[in-house]
């Protein structure tokens, strides 16, 4: 007898059906409120996990050199040149032609690469990286550089770039009217 009970048609069917509808309501509402925190964990996901690829400028232009350490030295694929920034808030500006999803930038300070002539030269400590998108919006990000030789790496993650500009706002070695040095920036997009 207790498993033939009769249950009176109807019942529990309008209170099963309104948690269904209140579930279903709260799942479309969660959604529509964590979609861009969704989609940049998605991002975040596929460019740790993904392969990358290194992406060269269409154009580098610098508010300011000195001579014989021009912009275009910073992205020429050596480190024994780089570009020679008279100042601190000098800027280095790279553009692209076709906007790509920047997964990280690598930046190469100093004069060399080896430790003796590194120390010898002025490099940037602290920057400010300002990457431009497509539709207009400008990301900063602040970046702070070891005072050692070689590649440093900046995680991004911004998609749609089309320029990226590297501004110096601190460095070690000054004096003695020696230029800062950027030995090379390398750009990198998701393959």
């Amino acid at each position: 007898w207790p498993f033939r009970r009769r249950v009176r048609g109807g019942s529990g069917r309008a209170l099963r059906w309104f948690l269904l509808v209140s579930a279903v309501a709260g799942l479309l509402v969660a959604g529509f409120a964590l979609l861009p925190a969704g989609r940049y964990l998605f991002e975040d996901v596929r460019d740790k996990l993904g392969r990358t690829a290194e992406i060269s400028p269409a154009e580098v232009t610098a508010s300011g050199q000195t001579s014989g350490h021009p912009a275009t030295a910073a992205v020429d694929g050596l480190t024994n040149e780089y570009w020679g920034a008279p100042a601190l808030g000098s800027s280095l500006t790279s553009t692209f032609d076709k906007p790509f999803r920047l997964v990280g930038v690598v930046v190469h300070t100093g004069v060399s690469k080896e430790p003796r002539e590194f120390r010898q030269g002025a490099r940037p400590t602290r920057a400010d990286l300002i990457v431009t998108t497509e539709d207009g919006k400008v990301h900063e990000k602040k970046v702070r550089f070891t005072d050692k030789p070689g590649p440093q790496t900046v995680r991004t993650g911004i998609s749609d770039v089309v320029s990226v500009r590297l501004v110096l706002r601190a460095a070690s070695g000054q004096g003695e009217g020696r230029p800062i040095a950027v030995g090379e920036v390398e750009f990198f997009r998701r393959a």
